[in-house]
């Protein structure tokens, strides 16, 4: 006995379709700092660690987060890893500041 099949429709319907370009619905883009950013949402890749410049903090292998490059023709160098919150806070948030362990918290 063969596996069914589930049939949605004529057949001719899906072979006249155009497939969406992979990826493309995950790439937009946004303002930042009065440039414009291409960002995409990513899955994670495992066994890589990023730091999130929104937050100092990192970004462990499999998490998902956001991408984000200067839309000027920027190199593989100029891309941020962002965590989703710390993106869409990114106005609102100031610069992350590194204090020693002596230093006063206010």
């Amino acid at each position: 006995m063969s596996p069914r099949r589930n049939r949605t429709g004529d057949s001719a319907d899906r072979s006249s379709a155009t497939p969406a370009p992979m990826g493309s619905s995950l790439r937009r883009v946004e303002s930042y700092r009065g440039e414009d950013w291409v960002v995409q949402t990513v899955a994670g890749s495992p066994g890589r660690y990023y730091r999130c410049p929104g937050c100092d903090q990192e970004i462990p292998p499999g998490v998902g987060h956001v991408v984000a490059w200067p839309d000027h023709g920027a190199g593989v160098e100029d891309r941020r890893h962002w965590h989703r919150a710390c993106w869409g806070a990114r106005e609102r948030r100031t610069t992350a500041v590194q204090r020693g362990r002596g230093a006063p918290r206010y």
